[in-house]
C-alpha cells in the first residue's frame, strides 16, 4: 500500500509540474507576443509612424505644405485615440510594401487596395473605405471612344501611376492596349493634357475631377467606375495584437460615422480645394 501510495505522489506532482511548465510556456508565448507588438512598440514611442503616397485625395499637400486628405485625417485620429503623435513618411508607391517590410514605418494607411497578391507580403485589415477605378479620356485623341473595349486594341496608349491597382485593372480590361507607367499620377495626368496617351486609369474621384476641371480637352467615356475594390491598412505580418486593435478601431469609427462623414467630405465634394489651389 505504501508503495502504490508513493507512486500516486510521484504521478500527482508530475503532473502538477507539467501543468506548471505548461502555463509557464503560455505565459512566456504571450509576453513574447506582446514584446514583438508594433501596438506596444507605438505605445512606448509616443508615435505612430505611417507610410503613404500622395494620391489626391487620399494624401495631398496644401499651400503651405502641410499633408491633407482622407488619409491624413484617418491616420490622424487613430494616434489621437491611441494617444500617441503621428509621423507621415512619404513613400514611393512602387516601393511603399518594401519599406513596411524593413520597418521604415508601422502602417501603411494610403489608399491601398486589397489584393491577394499583396495579401502575401503583408497582412490587412478589414476595409475602412472602398474605391473603384474610373477613365478619363483625351477628347481628340480618343474621339468617338464610348466604352472600355475602344481602347482595348494595339494603338491606344494609356497612363497609369506604377505599381498601383490601376494598372492591375487596366491589364486586365484593356490587355491589348500599350500601357505607359507613371512614377506619380499628376504626371500620367499631364501626359493626357498634353494629348500624349488615349486616357489615365487612377482611382476615383480623381478621373471625373479632371473631367470636370478640364472639360474643353478631356471627357469620361465611361461613366463612374468600372471596379470596386476594398480598402485596407497593411501592416507586416506576425502581429496579431496590432491586427486586431486596427480591425476594432476600424469597426467604431465605421459605427459612429465618421468614417462615412470624412469619405462624403473628401470624395462628395471639392469643398478642400482652395487649399490646395
Amino acid at each position: 500500500m505504501k508503495k502504490q501510495g508513493s507512486v500516486l505522489q510521484l504521478i500527482t506532482l508530475a503532473v502538477l509540474l507539467l501543468c506548471f511548465s505548461s502555463f509557464s510556456y503560455g505565459a512566456s508565448i504571450q509576453q513574447d507576443i506582446s514584446a514583438a507588438s508594433t501596438i506596444e512598440t507605438i505605445k512606448k514611442r509616443g508615435v505612430l509612424k505611417v507610410g503613404m503616397d500622395i494620391f489626391q485625395p487620399w494624401a495631398m499637400k496644401d499651400k503651405n505644405g502641410k499633408l491633407i486628405g482622407f488619409e491624413i485625417d484617418v491616420a490622424t485620429r487613430l494616434a489621437e485615440d491611441m494617444g500617441v503623435k503621428v509621423e507621415f513618411l512619404p513613400t514611393a508607391w512602387s516601393g511603399i510594401i518594401p519599406a513596411l517590410l524593413t520597418g521604415k514605418f508601422d502602417v501603411i494607411i494610403g489608399g491601398m487596395g486589397i489584393t491577394p497578391k499583396r495579401a502575401l507580403q503583408v497582412n490587412f485589415t478589414q476595409p475602412y473605405d472602398f474605391s473603384g477605378m474610373g477613365i478619363v479620356a483625351h477628347k481628340k485623341v480618343a474621339a468617338g471612344f464610348t466604352s472600355l473595349a475602344d481602347f482595348n486594341k494595339p494603338e491606344v496608349q494609356i497612363a497609369v501611376k506604377l505599381g498601383t491597382t490601376a494598372a492591375v485593372a487596366a491589364k486586365k480590361f484593356m490587355p491589348k492596349a500599350k500601357l505607359r507607367m507613371f512614377d506619380t499620377e499628376p504626371q500620367a495626368y499631364q501626359e493626357l493634357r498634353n494629348g500624349n496617351v488615349h486616357a489615365v486609369v487612377g482611382n476615383a474621384p480623381r478621373p471625373a475631377y479632371e473631367a470636370v476641371d478640364y472639360s474643353e480637352t478631356l471627357f469620361l467615356p465611361v461613366k463612374g467606375t468600372f471596379t470596386r475594390e476594398p480598402i485596407g491598412f497593411a501592416l507586416r505580418k506576425g502581429d496579431p495584437d496590432t491586427l486586431v486593435f486596427f480591425n476594432s478601431w476600424i469597426t467604431i469609427a465605421n459605427l459612429d460615422g465618421w468614417l462615412e462623414e470624412r469619405h462624403n467630405y473628401w470624395f462628395g465634394s471639392k469643398d478642400w480645394i482652395s487649399q490646395v489651389e
